[in-house]
């Protein structure tokens, strides 16, 4: 009898060391301070500026930017709904309909956004749809192949993704789409460089807790199960000292993800604050202005994931987001910087100093040395904004991207849209393989 009351005290000490992902209250004006920077991209609505992303990310917020989420919201239909499913007024420009084709991952965002909105994908149209995203996924279990020897033609990201968005609609993929995103994170298949995509396995870990829920593939329950622990421990192992997982940029999808879990663990609470306390020190230092981050951030800041979508609570009672009250300054001449722009993947290599104003991006940088010449480059959209796919002529080939590197082998965490090089600083474009 004294050694099962001694067992029993043991158990009661480990359950009392178990701990939650619980995310306090952020100070609303902090908070506030994000949103904002939302606003002016919600007034972009050109079609290559549009990002589902941002609507979701303020739809599980906490903050609401009265009609602006309505206009943002049509213009995401008119858009996805033409560029898709074809439109009665097209002038039969092909190649401009050609270009306006969104990806897997952008259309697995539009139906995020559409749920965020507590719509389900119905009908003639919603239909289509569902159908075109479950083709873009069959094509890449295809590019994967039987042996698992390939790799998706996009990303095990927006594999996760799609499998996700169609999960919140209770649209069900076949056993064997799931099974392939299944063996990724079973072989830690999601890596980029050598080193754990924390996103990545985040991402696929959401798809696998929404697949869970909804009980939309019970033959790989198990298998499913497995999947979202080892998930949860590879995120976890990937805590730096400062606390964020992976980087500062890919901690707002790992704290979604962790605060999914319905099991406790010890040292997850003090994981979870421990990263909260880092990302509230770059929130105060204004590091997060990419409009994706933040529209992954705000959810986690609100205690919810893109899980939550299967279930949206759109009565919620949201803060109004007002814009930020500008500061009017006496007129001042711009002070300049000079970035050195070094490009030694191309024959001659490319060495020059562009001078640019102060606070300018990467993306001001690339575009001035063009101006300048001889350097040319060319980019896409991507889901976190411009991504370089020709630098000097050079484009990218099968496993390919043009890496940027801070001189002389740091690589960037930012993308050219976000990075603001200093004084004095060399920026090295390098392409590489993966």
């Amino acid at each position: 009898m004294g050694r099962l009351a001694v067992l029993l005290f043991l158990l009661g000490m480990l359950g009392a060391l178990a701990e939650r992902c619980e995310m306090p209250e952020v100070d609303s004006k902090l908070v506030e301070m994000l949103g904002q920077h939302l606003l002016p991209w919600m007034e972009q609505l050109s079609q290559e500026k549009l990002n589902p992303s941002i609507y979701v990310g303020l739809r599980l917020s906490s903050l609401q930017a009265k009609g602006k989420e309505a206009l943002y919201l049509h213009s995401l239909k008119l858009h996805y709904q033409q560029s898709l499913l074809g439109s009665a007024s097209s002038d039969g420009d092909d190649n401009s309909n050609f270009q306006a084709k969104p990806s897997m991952g952008q259309l697995a965002l539009y139906l995020l956004a559409l749920r965020a909105n507590c719509e389900f994908v119905g009908g003639h149209k919603g239909d289509r749809l569902v159908s075109q995203l479950k083709r873009f996924l069959e094509d890449e279990r295809r590019a994967i192949g039987h042996d698992h020897k390939g790799h998706p033609h996009t990303s095990y990201y927006q594999y996760g993704l799609a499998i996700l968005a169609l999960c919140v609609h209770q649209k069900r993929v076949h056993d064997s789409v799931v099974g392939k995103l299944l063996h990724a994170v079973e072989h830690d298949h999601p890596l980029h460089q050598g080193h754990l995509s924390v996103d990545t396995v985040a991402m696929a870990g959401l798809a696998f807790t929404c697949l869970k829920r909804s009980n939309l593939n019970p033959e790989q329950r198990e298998r499913i199960t497995l999947a979202i622990r080892t998930v949860r421990e590879n995120v976890l192992r990937a805590q730096t000292p400062e606390g964020y997982f992976g980087n500062i940029y890919s901690t707002p999808l790992a704290l979604q993800l962790l605060m999914t879990s319905s099991v406790s663990r010890v040292g997850l609470g003090t994981a979870c604050h421990k990263a909260r306390a880092a990302l509230l020190a770059r929130l105060q230092d204004g590091t997060f202005q990419n409009a994706v981050m933040i529209s992954q951030l705000l959810p986690a800041l609100n205690h919810k994931s893109y899980v939550d979508l299967i279930s949206p609570d759109c009565l919620a009672t949201r803060a109004m987001l007002e814009p930020a009250t500008e500061t009017h300054l006496q007129t001042q001449v711009p002070e300049y910087i000079r970035v050195m722009l070094k490009v030694s993947s191309v024959l001659p290599p490319y060495k020059h100093s562009i001078p640019v104003p102060a606070g300018s991006s990467l993306e001001d940088v690339l575009k001035k040395a063009q101006e300048l010449g001889p350097f040319t480059y060319e980019t896409q959209a991507s889901l976190s904004g411009p991504y370089l796919i020709s630098v000097m002529g050079k484009k990218v080939g099968k496993r390919e991207f043009w890496q940027l590197l801070q001189a002389p082998d740091t690589p960037l965490l930012q993308g050219i849209a976000d990075y603001r090089p200093k004084d004095g600083e060399t920026i090295e474009l390098r392409l590489v393989s993966w």
